[in-house]
């Protein structure tokens, strides 16, 4: 089996590039809208363990994370919270969803990025106008996978403690003594059968938003990259 770094390479070396960048700043900002939720709420966890900073070495674990983004190219990130701090009945769902929201917004500034340099980008040579779309495209399609994954209720996934926030059944689920198995099995099924699944809609949804984002201001996206 190829190395992904390798066959990204081969792909595209822009887009080798706009991945590693994309990975890791969307998790250090996804991370940072759990922690700036959580403090909203009254939990000043984030704060006190030096978790509100932009330093992938702290939001991104060392070493299993980062090994498993040189393996596989993705990776997890982790905020330290304390529930038991929040004010809100709904607090902990707020939480859970900031780091989504955060994917969306960075999602919507690179479909609206794409967008102008279809203008801007007319009159620069043709590898400079390739790369930056190659930018964009990898910044877009990266974060709606990461509203789109994340969302999902699978524990340890933010869609799991938002579902448990809303159902008192799921959340005795969420917390009984099998959840960790059933939370494992849950999880290797997802990424072995749904992964496909997961990257069509991730793919859908950038190439709507991409093309229909272009109509709206009278132009034509010219479809992905390569």
């Amino acid at each position: 089996m190829d190395w992904w770094v390798a066959r990204t390479f081969a792909i595209s070396p822009i887009f080798l590039y706009s991945w590693v960048f994309w990975v890791i700043f969307s998790i250090c900002l996804h991370e940072l809208g759990h922690g700036w939720m959580a403090i909203r709420c009254g939990d000043s966890t984030p704060r006190a363990l030096g978790h509100m900073t932009f330093n992938p070495f702290i939001h991104i674990p060392w070493p299993w994370a980062w090994i498993m983004f040189g393996l596989f190219g993705f990776t997890w990130g982790l905020m330290p919270v304390s529930p038991d701090r929040f004010r809100g009945r709904y607090d902990d769902a707020k939480v859970a969803a900031a780091g989504p929201a955060v994917n969306l917004i960075l999602a919507v500034l690179c479909v609206v990025g794409s967008i102008a340099w279809l203008s801007i980008g007319q009159h620069v040579p043709d590898n400079v106008r390739h790369n930056v779309a190659v930018f964009f495209w990898a910044g877009v399609m990266i974060n709606v996978m990461g509203v789109l994954f994340n969302l999902i209720p699978i524990p340890p996934l933010d869609g799991s403690r938002i579902l448990a926030d809303f159902s008192m059944s799921y959340r005795r689920l969420l917390y009984s003594e099998q959840s960790t198995m059933i939370a494992m099995f849950a999880m290797i099924l997802l990424l072995s059968a749904g992964a496909d699944k997961i990257w069509g809609a991730t793919f859908y949804v950038a190439d709507w938003s991409l093309s229909n984002a272009a109509r709206l201001v009278g132009q034509t996206w010219q479809g992905r990259p390569f």
